[in-house]
């Protein structure tokens, strides 16, 4: 159960959308899609459901996903 300072964080700085697409396995790497905004969240066939990363390694990741259409305007 998440506290409210972490539902705080996940609203401001992650996806808050409830609408994931089904599980896709690519390359060895097992995830689901926000439908809303396409961010990409692990899925763990261990526990079945997906494992979201604690807001300090949201904080500690790379922006590494750049859609093609922002990485033509830019």
């Amino acid at each position: 159960m998440k506290t409210s300072l972490q539902w705080t964080f996940e609203c401001l700085f992650g996806c808050h959308h409830q609408q994931l697409s089904r599980v896709f396995t690519i390359r060895r790497r097992t995830y689901q899609v926000c439908v809303e905004c396409g961010r990409e969240f692990e899925y763990s066939w261990d526990s079945m459901q997906v494992t979201r990363p604690s807001v300090a390694a949201m904080a500690r990741a790379p922006l590494n996903s750049v859609n093609q259409a922002e990485a033509s305007a830019i």
